[in-house]
């Protein structure tokens, strides 16, 4: 029986590939992607309406009463967590707090370019404390009201404060800090922010701004796109943090996994082969 409830944590430190898609964060995603075969979602309000009480219906129709009987554990099959609207450099913590207070167990920050942004992203995910400077750094500024997550997650609001925390900072944290690197700045300054900000979980590429930025747009296997997304790669796996790459299908899920990717996502569809061949692939990792 599993203690974790974050499902991409577990899968994580297993070192086993989590596959995932974007979604809505609408109460029908949320229903046509309950019982699908993915290990996550992300529920997509950075280019999508940001509406709290549409994503507080989504992570409760996510859930599936027939598997929460059946099961041995309060993790949820499908863990879901969500991009936020701002990206790193704003400064707005509180779509990140809204997120969790209703029970996302995680927040991927759009558009984090600097060390400072990604010492925001962690601050924000993290409670304070008055043992804080016996505490590692980032220090937590997540305001406090505990109540709806904590029943979400299926527990005693104490017993969430005590796994409400950012992994891998917080070994027993349930709380997944994922930043979205997308311009060619974020990578030239990638390996200072994963030396000095602990507590980031994941990295994921954002392809379509950063083809932008290069002068192909969407072009994603431009030889300047490539060469780039191949450098946060490198960056990611020499530091020990996962890589997420967001535009798997069929033609290309056996170079992506060759690549080291760890974080596989498809488009916003509730079946595709990439899924299928993925898993196979992996099934004696």
């Amino acid at each position: 029986m599993s203690t974790r409830l974050n499902g991409i944590i577990e899968r994580f430190e297993r070192g086993e590939r989590v596959f995932a898609t974007f979604a809505s964060p609408d109460p029908a995603s949320a229903i046509a992607l309950r019982g699908t075969d993915y290990d996550a979602v992300i529920f997509e309000a950075e280019h999508k309406p940001w509406d709290a009480p549409e994503l507080r219906d989504a992570l409760q129709y996510l859930l599936d009463r027939r598997q929460i009987n059946e099961a041995e554990t309060l993790a949820p099959s499908l863990t879901p967590i969500v991009r936020i609207p701002p990206n790193g450099k704003e400064r707005s913590q509180w779509h990140a707090k809204q997120a969790l207070d209703l029970g996302a167990y995680g927040i991927i920050w759009p558009h984090v370019d600097t060390v400072d942004d990604a010492r925001n992203a962690v601050e924000a995910c993290r409670y304070p404390g008055l043992d804080q400077h016996d505490r590692n750094e980032p220090f937590g500024t997540r305001g406090d009201s505990p109540a709806w997550a904590a029943k979400y997650w299926g527990l005693p609001v104490d017993e969430y404060y005590g796994r409400a925390d950012v992994w891998p900072l917080a070994p027993a944290g349930e709380i997944l800090v994922g930043l979205m690197i997308e311009s060619v700045r974020a990578i030239d300054n990638l390996e200072a922010i994963l030396d000095e900000v602990p507590g980031i979980g994941m990295i994921l590429i954002g392809e379509g701004d950063l083809s932008q930025e290069l002068g192909v747009p969407r072009q994603f296997e431009d030889p300047l796109v490539r060469e780039h997304r191949d450098r946060v790669v490198e960056i990611g796996r020499a530091k020990g943090v996962p890589v997420g790459h967001p535009h798997v299908t069929e033609r290309n899920v056996d170079e992506v996994l060759e690549q080291g990717y760890q974080f596989l996502m498809s488009a916003p569809v509730t079946t595709y082969p990439g899924l299928e061949r993925g898993r196979a692939a992996t099934k004696n990792d």
